[in-house]
């Protein structure tokens, strides 16, 4: 079901195609959250330790563009996951301001363990698209992304 917007053309096939995005994002994201679920993460979480896992040590800055979250959130997320022993904040003795945030051994083991089945699910779950069309889709959302971001 599309927009009952009866505005002009243009702005009708952009609520349009923005209800189909969101619909679309909801479904996939409700079934590919069952890993992060079975472990009792949120998607902040589970993006942290996939940022740490694939990249290694980050500074907090560095990790919060990654996963796309404001650093301030992130703060919180972090000392969550440094709460349940999943990752350790270190500060630089040579600039006390500067904290790395690295997977523990405890966090290294969950992903090790969840990351594969996440991976699996979602290209399960994405497998409804030809190859083509995932290019396609990846390229057309990066250009969105990239065009609301300024």
């Amino acid at each position: 079901m599309g927009s009952h917007h009866r505005g002009p053309k243009e702005e009708v096939r952009a609520l349009n195609a923005f209800i189909a995005l969101s619909r679309a994002t909801d479904c996939v994201e409700s079934r590919t959250h069952a890993v992060m679920a079975e472990e009792g993460l949120t998607e902040s979480q589970f993006g942290v330790l996939e940022a740490l896992h694939h990249l290694g040590p980050l500074c907090a800055a560095d990790l919060a563009k990654k996963v796309l979250r404001s650093k301030g959130n992130l703060t919180l997320v972090i000392a969550n996951l440094e709460r349940d022993g999943l990752v350790e904040r270190t500060t630089r003795a040579e600039d006390r301001r500067y904290r790395t945030v690295a997977l523990t051994g405890k966090g290294r083991k969950l992903m090790e363990k969840s990351f594969p089945r996440h991976a699996r699910l979602v290209a399960k779950t994405m497998g409804a698209l030809e190859p083509g069309e995932l290019d396609e889709l990846r390229r057309l959302c990066r250009k969105l992304g990239k065009a609301a971001a300024v």
